[in-house]
């Protein structure tokens, strides 16, 4: 087992490794410039699109609007809350400023992702509307490029289960042990019930949910941070200063803090920012794929605002509320940090609004990834695959809620890098798709 486990550790520092972010960062910044920078410069045609996408506008399974629900869904979720304050305590205050040029770059790459997954998507045996990487790798590229598609559906397959699925079951039912003393496998016997009920009704019914839930659960911790970051509104200058300051410069050891070097700022705020948003990953186009539109880009300029609100409006709220409570350099790290630094602004409250936030980010994460772990497993093994894998997703949340799950971080996050890789392939190779779909769009509208 130590054998194993140190072989995945290595593999693990290699797929995060410089190349990686390289990869990753320098993918979104070739889409961002031969986008013309659309992204920030159509965000709020995006957002006009996304109200009107309320309603169907064409071919699909689910609203526009509901498919960036049900992707933000699975990126809401233990990356806004334990993954901030993770990258803070390896990297500095320094980690949130490269987290922002993620997100911002990785508007482009949504963007993308969304395109080409409207432009290539099927209708399956069911007749609903399946896309996603593996199938504009197939479609895109061509069947002597099927093998790459393949591959991603093999690592997102079984990265659900970990990243979407066990590890968000443990960290509801950490949060809600410390904080209310309920037993872990309660919490994950009512949640893999919780989830049960709305697999039952598939794509429909999860993006329902969703749709409802989502905008509730962001603006309720948006409205929560704000309350807590106005609490502290003398202290922002100086946070914003730490963060641009140690952005580029060392951070020496203080307090409970060790000190970080700007390539650790860089490393885990990218890497965390990644693992928040999904931008360049694969698995959000797999959920826009399903809506139900009329137009590839109009779908893209919506999906784009999942990167925009998950880190530049929720990962900032608690990266702030850390670093202007003083907590930062604590000792404390992942949710125990998050706790601490909304506990010292609002004691009495802070805890219960990380607890809960965290439970529901993570409750619907489960329900998100549900749905892309389902399309991956349809896509090597047909329809015949969709029960045997809701029952096994349903199946596996009380085991998580009350396991140790190290072991499965660093597999999950390690199958997360290796999606990316074919994602991010066909992406560059595909450009050129995107590139010309969005000038005809755009010239008529």
């Amino acid at each position: 087992m130590q054998t194993i486990s140190h072989f995945i550790q290595q593999l693990n520092a290699l797929v995060w490794g410089p190349a990686m972010l390289v990869l990753i960062l320098g993918t979104g910044l070739y889409l961002m410039t031969g986008l013309k920078l659309l992204p920030l410069r159509r965000l709020k045609y995006g957002f006009s699109m996304l109200w009107q996408g309320r309603s169907s506008s064409g071919d699909g399974d689910i609203a526009p609007f509901n498919a960036l629900m049900t992707s933000l869904s699975a990126t809401i979720g233990t990356g806004n809350i334990a993954g901030v304050a993770t990258a803070i305590f390896l990297g500095g205050p320094g980690a949130l400023f490269w987290m922002w040029c993620t997100a911002l770059v990785g508007m482009a790459t949504k963007y993308a992702e969304a395109v080409l997954a409207v432009h290539f998507r099927e209708v399956d045996a069911n007749g609903n509307f399946i896309g996603g990487p593996m199938f504009y790798i197939k479609n895109g590229l061509g069947t002597h490029w099927k093998w790459l598609g393949t591959g991603f559906a093999i690592f997102g397959g079984i990265a659900g289960f970990g990243i979407g699925n066990t590890i968000q079951a443990n960290s509801v039912a950490d949060a809600l042990q410390r904080q209310f003393e309920i037993p872990p496998f309660l919490t994950g016997l009512v949640m893999a019930g919780l989830v049960a009920l709305v697999l039952i009704g598939g794509i429909r019914r999860i993006a329902d949910v969703a749709g409802k839930l989502v905008p509730v659960m962001a603006i309720s911790y948006f409205i929560a941070g704000i309350v807590v970051l106005a609490l502290k509104f003398n202290n922002l200058p100086a946070a914003f200063d730490l963060i641009l300051s140690h952005a580029f410069t060392p951070v020496a050891a203080s307090g409970g803090f060790a000190g970080a070097a700007v390539w650790a700022a860089i490393r885990f705020g990218v890497a965390r920012g990644i693992f928040s948003n999904e931008a360049g990953l694969g698995s959000a186009p797999i959920a826009h794929a399903a809506a139900a539109t009329d137009n590839a880009v109009r779908q893209g300029t919506i999906a784009m605002l999942g990167t925009f609100i998950d880190t530049i409006i929720i990962c900032s709220i608690t990266g702030l509320v850390i670093i202007v409570s003083g907590s930062w350099n604590s000792g404390a790290t992942g949710a125990s940090l998050s706790t601490q630094a909304f506990e010292h602004i609002l004691p009495g409250i802070g805890g219960y609004i990380v607890s809960l936030g965290l439970a529901v980010f993570a409750f619907t994460t489960v329900i998100g990834w549900s749905f892309y772990g389902e399309k991956c497993s349809e896509y090597l093994f047909g329809i015949r695959a969709i029960i045997p894998f809701r029952i096994l997703w349903v199946l596996v949340i009380p085991l998580g809620a009350s396991a140790n799950l190290s072991f499965i971080w660093l597999i999950a996050d390690t199958l997360n890098a290796l999606m990316a890789i074919p994602n991010l392939i066909a992406l560059i190779l595909l450009s050129p798709v995107v590139f010309k779909l969005s000038q005809v769009y755009f010239q008529k509208h």
